[in-house]
C-alpha cells in the first residue's frame, strides 16, 4: 500500500474515523483505524462490532492495499503534520507516515483478523440534516445517563408516513421532537432506538450536509441503523427492549400556563441557584405579570429574583431541578418559552411542567419540540 493525500483531508479522515472508538476496547484489534487504498480514494474506517465509522477520500493511489494501525496515535499524528502532503505507506510489515521534514514508522496490526465493517445497501429514509441536528440537540439531553438500565440511553426514533419522531427520557422528563422525513422504503411504520451517544454525535457530524441518510435495518442477523452524509458513514446496533410509553403523558391541551422570556428565566435560575445544595430545587411562584423564583441553601444562605411573565389561567407555584429547567429552556431553541402547568387529581400537587417554544410573546411556534417535566411523577 501506497498513497498520497491532501494533509487536511487525511486528517479529517482519521478524526472522524476514530471519534467513536471507545475508549477501553475489549480487544487490542478494535482500537485500530482500518485503511484501505483502492484506485483514486482512500477509505478509513472503525467498528467494535456495535459502532463503525466509515469515510472516503481522494487520494493518489500508487499501490492498493489494506493496513490496520492504532487510531488514536494516528489520530494525534494526523492532527499535528506540517502543512505539506501526507505519503503513507507498508514498509517492512510497519505503516510509514512522511509529511514534509516529518516521518513515523508505527507498528502495524493484524489486519486479516480485522472485522468486516458493516456495508449498507439500502435506504429508509431522508431527514434535512440542520433540521435534524436540531432535533437531536433538543432531544437527546433527556436521555437517561445511567446504563442500570439500558432501554432509557437511548432516542427512540418513530417513523410514521413522511414523519420522523425522536423522544427521549431519563423517568424525570421527557424531550419528543418531530421533523419531516422522505420515505424511501415504502415502510411507514418504523422504530429503532438508537444509543443517545451516537444519535449527539450524528447531530453534529453531518449537521451541515445537507440531507443525511437513514437505514433502519431489521433482520435475522443484525439489527442497526445507519446514517450516512455526504462521504461518512455512522452504523450502530440498536437497543433491545421495549421502551416506556412516554408518549401518553403529554397532555392534549393546557389552559394555564406562563410566557417567558427564555434568556431572562435562564440567567435568573442560575444566578438564585448558586445557594442551593445538589439536588435541591428551586421554587418558582407564578403570578400575572412576574415570577419569583427563591432557594433556600445551606448555611441560610438564601436568594430570590423576580422576573416578567406573561400569565395565563391560575396563579401557580412548582418546585423544579434548577438543571432539568435549564436544559429545557435552552433546547426551545427559541426567544419565548412557554410553560404550561397540568393538573393532578390532588389540588395540593402539580402535574408535570410542559415546556415548549414560542415565536413571540403572544403567538406559538410552529415546531414540535415538547419538554415534560416534573420529578417523581413521570412513569408511575
Amino acid at each position: 500500500m501506497r498513497f498520497t493525500v491532501d494533509r487536511d483531508v487525511f486528517s479529517e479522515a482519521v478524526s472522524f474515523a476514530v471519534k467513536l472508538l471507545p475508549q477501553r476496547p475489549t480487544q487490542p484489534l478494535l482500537s485500530g483505524a482500518l485503511i484501505e487504498a483502492a484506485e483514486n480514494e482512500i477509505t478509513v474506517s472503525s467498528f467494535d462490532y456495535e459502532v463503525s465509522a466509515r469515510t472516503s477520500v481522494t487520494a493518489s493511489v500508487d499501490e492498493p492495499g489494506r493496513a490496520l494501525v492504532s487510531g488514536r496515535l494516528l489520530n494525534e499524528i494526523a492532527n499535528r503534520l506540517p502543512q505539506a502532503p501526507v505519503q503513507v505507506s507498508i514498509e517492512d510489515g510497519r505503516i510509514a507516515v512522511r509529511c514534509g521534514s516529518a516521518s513515523f514508522s508505527l507498528p502495524s496490526m493484524p489486519v486479516e483478523e480485522y472485522p468486516t465493517v458493516p456495508q449498507i445497501d439500502s435506504v429508509s429514509g431522508l431527514v434535512p440534516a440542520d433540521t435534524f441536528a436540531e432535533a437531536i440537540a433538543q432531544v437527546s439531553v433527556a436521555a437517561s445517563k445511567d446504563d442500570v438500565t439500558p432501554v432509557i440511553t437511548g432516542v427512540q426514533f418513530e417513523v410514521n408516513e413522511n414523519a420522523l419522531s425522536l423522544t427521549a427520557t431519563d423517568r424525570y422528563r421527557v424531550a419528543v421532537r418531530g421533523i419531516d422525513w422522505e420515505n424511501t422504503a415504502n415502510q411507514p411504520e418504523m422504530t429503532a432506538l438508537v444509543p443517545a451517544k451516537i444519535v449527539t454525535e450524528v447531530g453534529k457530524t453531518f449537521s451541515n450536509n445537507g440531507t443525511v441518510q437513514v437505514s433502519i435495518i431489521k433482520n435475522d442477523d443484525r439489527e442497526l441503523v445507519a446514517f450516512t452524509g455526504g462521504n461518512k458513514t455512522v452504523t450502530s446496533l440498536l437497543i433491545k427492549g421495549n421502551y416506556p410509553p412516554v408518549r401518553r403523558l403529554f397532555p392534549e391541551s393546557v389552559d394555564n400556563y406562563a410566557v417567558v422570556n427564555t434568556a431572562d428565566l435562564i440567567e435568573a435560575t442560575n444566578r438564585v441557584g448558586l445557594v442551593l445544595e445538589r439536588e435541591a430545587a428551586l421554587r418558582f411562584s407564578f403570578r400575572e405579570g412576574t415570577v419569583t423564583l427563591e432557594a433556600a441553601g445551606s448555611e441560610t444562605a438564601q436568594a430570590s429574583e423576580t422576573i416578567d411573565v406573561h400569565l395565563v389561567g391560575d396563579e401557580t407555584v412548582v418546585s423544579l431541578k434548577p438543571q432539568f429547567l435549564l436544559d429545557g429552556l435552552r433546547a426551545t431553541h427559541s426567544e419565548y418559552a412557554r410553560i404550561s402547568f397540568t393538573k393532578t387529581d390532588n389540588p395540593n400537587k402539580p402535574g408535570p411542567v410542559l415546556i415548549t417554544s414560542q415565536r413571540s410573546q403572544d403567538e406559538a411556534s410552529d415546531d414540535s419540540f415538547k419538554y415534560l417535566l416534573q420529578p417523581n411523577l413521570l412513569l408511575r
